[in-house]
């Protein structure tokens, strides 16, 4: 099995590069609207809003953001095929205008504005960031009431287009079967909070948030194996650093990305050629999470059921058409496009020993 990965460097405003409905999923985490490192770039995106920042009308300068992501939200919907989902990390803003502080609710805006195109909206996740910082509280301190709570979270917003996605033909409903995740990964993954701190995840080269608004590369992995199936299509609008083509390219889906910052090339080049080894171990380690959890059910007796193709045990009925697979090369093909190459991983305790 191959798969392809493609990245355009122009605005996402218009991806008339990529059919109707040709995409399954969309995993991305936009510049969030009022945080001060993106003025800028709304800026020279819109004059309207540089006039708005100009003449402190900032409440204005919100609403003109949101109507720029607007379009990639309508272009989203176009691309999605029905029942895909689109998958979208945003923050709230902070900001302290003419000496008030002000919360500016991006998350509320997006919902809006989603469900107004036609998407449903599905269960969120908060995403929780805590952070030890000594300085990490808002406000007057010890003194009431004029403190404000520490915001220590995200949202990952869930949006599908139109009802379920149906599987068809033997082929797709087979792709979904191999797909499957393991039983105790969906009890933390179908969780509706989520904890990461940067400094702990293993792709260490992905979690940088400084000017690129990169999300985790756990975060876009387990999005990635919820809601798509081997061979679909991924869709970053807001590329930044590149991760949610990673994972895409770790799970064996195909992936496009639009990055609007052409010198963010090198850095994404860079990160996707580099990742064959470093993604591998990560998937050698959620092997050994199933097998040490598999070990654990063992000892205490619980029903288990053989998944055939790597001939270890699995907790469901559901778990036993699981196929994963390691990743052999990734070759670059030009034009910013990006080919993997997968080799199966049969024998377990033989495989396990390569990595």
């Amino acid at each position: 099995m191959k798969t392809y990965q493609k990245v355009f460097y122009k605005s996402s405003q218009d991806m008339t590069e990529i059919d109707n409905e040709s995409v399954a999923l969309v995993i991305t985490s936009p510049p969030y609207p009022m945080i001060e490192m993106w003025d800028d770039i709304f800026s020279k995106q819109n004059p309207k809003v540089a006039e708005a920042f100009y003449k402190k009308d900032y409440d204005a300068a919100f609403m003109l953001i949101h109507e720029f992501l607007n379009y990639v939200w309508k272009e989203i919907y176009r691309v999605l095929i029905p029942g895909g989902i689109a998958c979208i990390n945003i923050g709230n803003a902070t900001r302290t205008i003419n000496k008030v502080f002000r919360l500016f609710t991006n998350h509320s805006r997006i919902i809006y504005n989603f469900e107004n195109i036609g998407f449903i909206s599905l269960p969120d996740i908060i995403w929780r960031k805590p952070t030890n910082a000594p300085n990490k509280f808002m406000g007057s301190g010890m003194y009431p009431p004029g403190a404000y709570v520490t915001f220590e979270h995200e949202y990952i917003l869930i949006f599908r287009k139109g009802d379920k996605r149906i599987f068809k033909n033997s082929k797709d409903i087979q792709k979904r079967r191999e797909s499957a995740y393991f039983w105790e990964e969906r009890n933390v993954w179908f969780s509706d909070v989520w904890e990461f701190k940067g400094t702990s995840q293993n792709i260490t080269g992905f979690t940088s948030r400084e000017r690129s608004a990169a999300f985790p590369f756990e975060l876009a992995y387990r999005l990635v194996n919820m809601y798509s199936i081997k061979g679909d299509t991924v869709l970053d609008p807001f590329l930044g650093t590149g991760t949610t083509l990673i994972a895409a390219l770790a799970s064996e889906r195909n992936g496009i990305g639009y990055e609007i910052d052409e010198s963010f090339s090198d850095l994404i080049h860079k990160n996707i050629m580099s990742s064959v080894a470093e993604l591998n171990n990560y998937i050698n380690d959620r092997l050994i999470r199933h097998i040490n959890f598999i070990k654990n059910e063992e000892s205490k007796g619980k029903k288990l059921y053989l998944c055939s193709h790597h001939g270890f045990s699995v907790k469901t009925k559901q778990e036993t058409d699981i196929v994963i697979n390691r990743i052999s090369n990734i070759s670059y093909t030009g034009n910013n496009c990006y080919c993997v190459d997968y080799e199966p991983i049969q024998n377990i305790s033989q495989q396990l020993k390569m990595f």
